[in-house]
């Protein structure tokens, strides 16, 4: 059976070696198989540069202090590591994780101060929420009556793999006809989907949800540009009515940037196409790419570390 798996092309990084995909491997004793017990996070290269990576460091960091786990290795060895994935994997446009899990009690026991943290990185070719029609019509996406987990119960700030609400909620989009899926939460306002944040574009205004949602690198870097280009953004409740009564709306991912709705539950959203304020974004968005103040070449970090 194991001669049967198929793994993407790339390169990972675990017990301080760096191995192709289909060698990287964790305990089947790991607090983040058992528990789904661990942090992450994930930020793409682009044409052989990585785009806020500082910020997406940072936030794994935050991340790590949340959960009370530890790591190591500095920043300047962290970089190292995932360009030194990026650079084994030959890959010029990649999409790099860093990981931090639980890990494993030598005792098997169930007090997870007593788990040895585990950290992994790997290097895969980069992917998008949306594919290129998907980008170029629009995404038709479902809002379900699947609620997105409480910030109460799990701070959505920390990237976790607690996913089965997603998941739940893709089958009901899947059931309807639909693409992807948005959640609401327990006032049923608009939360978030399945690894990207929603944004409502209204009489020349911009509204995201401000709360029970992850707050996104690429989440962050919308809200700075459309400041940048003089439009105004905020961060505040939105409605289901209000999102499906939009000009335009988008959806942002470290997995394809900044994607176009056209559909929501079968209704067009504007004219079901691609808004100009989504356009101009995106633009902008990709040209901050090569910007040295936005993004670093990965032939520039330092090697990083053992093999």
């Amino acid at each position: 059976m194991a001669d049967t798996l198929q793994y993407p092309p790339g390169c990972a990084y675990i017990d301080g070696r760096y191995v192709p995909m289909a060698e990287a491997k964790i305990s089947v004793l790991d607090w983040g198989l058992l528990r789904s017990d661990a942090t992450y996070d994930v930020v793409h290269v682009w044409k052989g540069r990585f785009f806020r990576l500082d910020a997406h460091v940072a936030r794994f960091r935050a991340g790590i202090g949340k959960l009370r786990m530890q790591l190591s290795m500095s920043d300047g060895k962290l970089t190292g590591v995932l360009a030194e994935c990026v650079r084994r994997s030959g890959l010029d446009d990649a999409y790099v994780e860093m990981i931090l899990t639980r890990g494993v009690s030598p005792t098997f026991s169930r007090d997870p101060r007593d788990a040895v943290n585990t950290f992994i990185a790997f290097a895969v070719p980069l992917g998008s929420v949306a594919n290129d029609e998907q980008m170029a019509r629009g995404l038709d996406l479902h809002i379900s009556n699947v609620q997105r987990i409480a910030p109460e119960s799990v701070d959505p700030t920390v990237k976790n793999y607690h996913w089965l609400d997603l998941v739940a909620g893709l089958y009901a989009a899947y059931d309807s006809g639909a693409e992807n899926v948005i959640l609401v939460d327990a006032a049923g306002r608009i939360s978030e989907g399945p690894g990207f944040n929603v944004f409502a574009v209204t009489g020349g205004r911009v509204t995201t949800p401000d709360r029970g949602v992850l707050e996104g690198i690429t989440r962050r870097t919308a809200l700075e540009l459309l400041a940048e280009m003089g439009v105004e953004a905020r961060a505040a409740p939105l409605g289901v009515a209000e999102l499906k009564a939009a000009d335009e709306a988008f959806i942002t991912s470290t997995a394809g940037g900044i994607m176009p709705i056209g559909r929501i539950d079968v209704d067009p959203i504007g004219a079901g196409a691609p808004g100009p304020l989504t356009r101009r974004l995106t633009d902008l968005y990709w040209a901050k790419h090569v910007d040295p103040a936005w993004s670093v070449a990965v032939a520039d970090l330092p090697a990083g570390g053992p093999s």
